[in-house]
Parts: structure tokens; sequence; C-alpha cells
């Protein structure tokens, strides 16, 4: 029974040593890709060139010009460690390789806000392995080069929220008729979870659906302690 055992523990470390191997080779191969990817990225329009054509933009809206509870709202619904990590958060990393794998799927990226601004603006939206793999090395130049309130506005300037608006002004504009500063904590919250999915969650698609992504956007600002459930309810509720 012993020599069976230990035969089937020897068995299983061999199995589990290969697949080590081919999953280090597999990520050596597509950093690879991915670094070529990224030169050829930067090599046409260099990180910089980017970041100033995004900030040229008429009704760009600087980070001090949006309402706190928007910031803590996009933060906590898209990125909660986004003041922590460098680029990429390892964590979110994990959890969605899991759930790919678990559900043989490529629906989780675990994506911070950085990189989505390196797909959004540097790459296609092809779900390419060495795509993700060069979002990582466009983050970690954004991450070196920019702080992170400069890469905050650059996100919240670029993502569609869907109904033709692009960028947190004509968002605000569009849904509420006023200016991102003079939005209402519910407004505000409203229009941090649209981008997450524009054709579902925005108020002119259903405002129902709206309505049921700003509840779960409360509850993760309630779970990272930016809000009370009180707080949470008086928002949901106008009150």
């Amino acid at each position: 029974m012993r020599k069976k055992l230990r035969r089937s523990l020897k068995i299983a470390l061999r199995v589990f040593t290969v697949l080590i191997l081919i999953f280090t080779v597999v990520v050596i191969f597509y950093s690879y890709k991915g670094y070529q990817m990224y030169q050829d990225a930067v090599k046409n329009t260099p990180v910089s060139e980017t970041v100033s054509t995004i900030r040229e933009r008429e009704h760009f809206i600087k980070y001090e010009e949006l309402p706190p509870i928007y910031i803590d709202a996009v933060i906590s619904a898209e990125d909660k460690r986004f003041f922590s990590h460098p680029g990429i958060d390892p964590l979110a990393i994990g959890r969605a390789v899991l759930t790919d794998i678990t559900t043989l799927s490529f629906k989780e990226g675990g994506s911070t806000i950085t990189q989505q601004i390196a797909k959004n603006e540097l790459f296609t939206q092809e779900k390419k392995m060495e795509r993700k793999f060069a979002e990582i090395f466009a983050a970690f130049a954004l991450e070196r080069d920019y702080s992170k309130k400069e890469i905050f506005e650059l996100y919240v300037n670029t993502i569609y929220f869907g109904s033709g608006y692009y960028g947190i002004y004509d968002a605000a504009k569009g849904y509420f008729g006023k200016e991102p500063s003079k939005l209402t904590d519910y407004e505000a919250v409203m229009l941090a979870g649209i981008p997450n999915a524009p054709s579902n969650y925005s108020p002119d698609a259903s405002m129902e659906l709206a309505r049921k992504r700003m509840s779960l956007v409360l509850k993760k600002m309630e779970n990272c302690d930016r809000i009370t459930e009180e707080q949470a309810e008086r928002i949901l509720n106008h009150k």
C-alpha cells in the first residue's frame, strides 16, 4: 500500500514538474512576443505622445475637478488596489487565471486601470495572449513616467460610457446635463458603473440594469470602506 502511495506521489510530482516547465516556457514565449508588440506600438506612437494627445482633447478633466465619490466608486469597482500596485495587480491576475482555467474561457483579464489605458490607447481589442503581456510592459512604462492621479485622469477621459459618450465630461453632460464637478452622489456612482458594460448599463439602454450595476458598485465601495451601508442606501435612493 505504501509502495503504491509513493509511486503515485512520484508520478504526481513528475506531472507537476512537467506542467511547471510548460507554464514557464509559455510565459517566456509570450513575454517575448508581448514585448515585441509593445516595442512596435511605442515605436509608431511613443507613450508620451499618446498622453499628450489625450490631454489636448477638448474638455479634458483634471483629477481635482472630479467628485471624490466618483473617484472612490471607480477605484472600488475597477481596481481597488490602484494606488498601491505598480501597474499590474498580481492578486487580480491570479484570480483571473484561475477563473479562465476552471471555465475554459478567456473572459477574465485581471486588468488594472493602467492596463486598460494601454489596451485602449496602444493596442487592439483582440484577445491575444501576447497582447496581455504587451499591456503589462506598457503599464509599467505609464507607472514609471506618470503619477497615479495623472493615470486616473487618462483613464476617465478616454473610457467609453455608452450612447456615443467617450470620457467623463461627455458622459456627465450627455446623461445629466452638467459638468463632472456638479454631479450628485447618485449620478457620480451611476457613471462609475457604466464602463464595465456600456451597452447594458447605460441609462439610455436600461435604467433598471444601470441601477443594478450601481447597487453592485455601492456594495464594492462598502467592502473597500469608502462608504457605510447607510450612505449606500441613501445614495441609491437619491436621499
